[in-house]
């Protein structure tokens, strides 16, 4: 059941399947995105999304499958070569480095992009000088875009949620990404927040001309931003298609969204 509309996809997933023991988490699933879009991939809990993105960003190996990113075989690599390949995430519960500020969150991010070597580093070299504040000043420059500049130097867990979410995403872009996998970038959001995360989810897709794969269970962001949306059960695909025709998908409606979603969205 393979996405037929996307030709010349960025990300191509080729019926990819992970067990865990006798457990077959995601069975055969494929994905074809093309460059800029904006994708949801929704399901019930334990339908298997964020095991894909696992699979995706090489934290886990392929039971079977492909995985191609712009023409490139990414499965079988490890996580930080798929992130220095192009692709980045978010995760479920946030994962920032709590106790370290805003700005050493976002530089640490651009380490991975570094050129200086061990010995440099030992002996701060003017090399080592040098790039350091080349790297300070690129973040600064990255946090402005996202209006974070002005609490560069607060301690990340001091943060409100909805900052420290879009510190989240801004040290995933810091990576410069082709693709961006956002896993519930809603969680926990009040209603302002949300509505303030799909402006941004919005502007960093046209900003930055990137790819995005969102996994959400907030309907109103999923039928409000994703231009086409897979929807996931027991690991198996079971519907692809626009926000319109998801909602009015019967055997979706059944397995995850409800009339009351359904025909809201569709309305």
């Amino acid at each position: 059941m393979a996405d037929s509309n996307a030709p010349g996809a960025l990300l191509e997933i080729g019926e990819i399947t992970k067990y865990f023991g006798g457990l077959c988490a995601v069975k055969a699933f494929s994905l074809s995105l093309p460059q800029g879009a904006l994708w949801g991939l929704i399901g019930p809990n334990g339908a298997g999304k964020t095991t894909v993105f696992n699979l995706i960003t090489g934290l886990i190996p392929l039971s079977a499958g492909n995985i191609t990113l712009d023409g490139e075989r990414i499965d079988g690599l490890e996580a930080h070569e798929v992130t220095r390949l192009g692709v980045a995430r978010t995760f479920q519960n946030i994962r920032l480095f709590s106790s370290l500020s805003v700005l050493d969150n976002v530089r640490i991010a651009y380490h991975s992009h570094v050129e200086y070597g061990l010995t440099d580093t030992f002996l701060r070299t003017k090399k080592f000088l040098d790039k350091e504040k080349d790297l300070t000043d690129q973040a600064i420059d990255f946090l402005s875009i996202f209006k974070l500049d002005g609490i560069a130097e607060e301690i990340a867990k001091n943060l409100p949620y909805g900052e420290q979410r879009r510190v989240e995403i801004a040290r995933a872009l810091a990576c410069n990404p082709k693709v961006l996998l956002l896993d519930e970038p809603a969680a926990g959001m009040n209603p302002r927040e949300i509505i303030e995360l799909m402006d941004l989810i919005h502007f960093i897709r046209d900003r930055f001309k990137l790819t995005i794969l969102l996994i959400e269970h907030q309907m109103r962001v999923v039928m409000g931003i994703c231009e086409r949306i897979t929807v996931m059960d027991f690991g198996e695909v079971i519907a692809r298609g626009t926000p319109k025709e998801i909602a009015g998908n019967q055997t979706v409606i059944e397995a995850y969204l409800g009339k009351g979603v359904a025909t809201s969205a569709a309305g």
